[in-house]
């Protein structure tokens, strides 16, 4: 494709005219990150943080200097200065919390996983449609700007058919307890998600999965690689590791060009498209020059929630929550294969 001009990327004004006023369940690692670019990128602004530990929430609040601290979940959720709520608890509150916002009437942010599985995922996706609020799952790769420039692309059909889309996030993190704990542990949940999501957003759902992999010894997915077939006659291949640090690279295959998302393929990073062809250089490359580096992309989704809520949108038109459901439906499928359950989940 000589002379190809990769499209400018449509993203939300970071400066949003209604800006949030955000309150954050769980001030751990996340919740940092997300505070950090918050106020770092965007005139939104954290006005309360919660923990069971006072502590723990009056440090967060004097670290990013936020109004509020509180020791309780149903004040913070309740509390009149608050927009919408952020939550970072561990996974296996994700759902807990959530549904806890959206019985208070708040629009939420929903720290990936969403649920722990399909089921858990399908309930609040359903209490928030009832209530009428925005509930979004923070699969924050969704609203960077290169992932803007893959909509439009795909859109144009400059890849030709989709044929197949490759993906592989591995890190160390076996020293981690909550990663190796049955309670919500895995690669899958943790790592897997944003590959699920990518794939998702390029192929749709998919028809059938098979997956091999190795466990911990604590019984939680260590390595898996999954086949993922569809409708179309396309495939997708996803790898995780909890055990090995690997490129986490992403490509998408069409019968016409290849498109490579830099590494790792999940933060703003850049994009090159290659004709269809054996050892060729790029035809073209996009570089992000924004100046948002690694995780403080979780600007992007904060100015697209606000969006949405100023919209009175109530289901992210970029990841819909039954397109979380689906993919956390296959993660549920991938773990269950290879023998991976989670604690109160039924093997049989």
């Amino acid at each position: 494709m000589s002379g190809f001009t990769f499209p400018e990327p449509r993203i939300e004004n970071l400066i949003s005219d209604k800006p949030l006023r955000w309150g954050i369940i769980g001030p751990g690692g996340i919740a940092s990150t997300f505070a950090n670019a918050l106020h770092k990128h965007t005139n939104q602004r954290v006005v309360a943080v919660a923990s069971r530990s006072i502590e723990r929430a009056e440090a967060f609040a004097a670290q990013y200097g936020i109004e509020h601290s509180l020791d309780s979940y149903e004040q913070l959720v309740s509390h009149p200065d608050i927009d919408a709520v952020y939550v970072a608890t561990t996974h296996e509150l994700h759902d807990v919390h959530a549904l806890l916002a959206i019985s208070a009437g708040k629009n939420v942010l929903v720290e990936k996983p969403f649920a722990l599985t399909a089921e858990r995922a399908r309930s609040v996706a359903e209490a928030a449609s009832a209530a009428g609020v925005l509930a979004m799952e923070a699969l924050w790769t969704t609203y960077i700007p290169q992932t803007s420039i893959i909509r439009q692309m795909l859109s144009a059909g400059d890849l030709g058919e989709i044929e197949l889309v490759i993906s592989e996030f591995g890190q160390d993190l076996r020293h981690v307890p909550r990663l190796v704990s049955p309670i919500a542990g895995g690669a899958l949940l943790d790592l897997g998600i944003y590959n699920f999501a990518f794939t998702s957003s390029v192929l749709g759902h998919a028809h059938e999965i098979s997956t091999t992999g190795s466990l911990t010894s604590t019984g939680v997915d260590e390595t898996t690689t999954s086949l993922l077939s569809f409708a179309s006659g396309a495939q997708a291949v996803i790898s995780t590791s909890l055990r090995a640090y690997t490129p986490t690279a992403a490509s998408i295959t069409g019968s016409t060009h290849r498109l490579n998302i830099h590494e790792p393929f999940f933060v703003p990073s850049g994009l090159s498209l290659y004709p269809s062809e054996f050892g060729p250089s790029p035809s073209a490359t996009w570089t992000d020059s924004t100046g948002v580096p690694a995780h403080e992309g979780l600007c992007y989704q904060a100015a697209a929630f606000a969006s949405y809520a100023a919209q009175g949108i109530t289901d992210s038109p970029l990841r819909p929550l039954s397109q979380t459901v689906g993919d956390i439906n296959l993660i549920d499928q991938a773990r269950h294969q290879i023998g991976a359950f989670l604690t109160g989940e039924n093997a049989a």
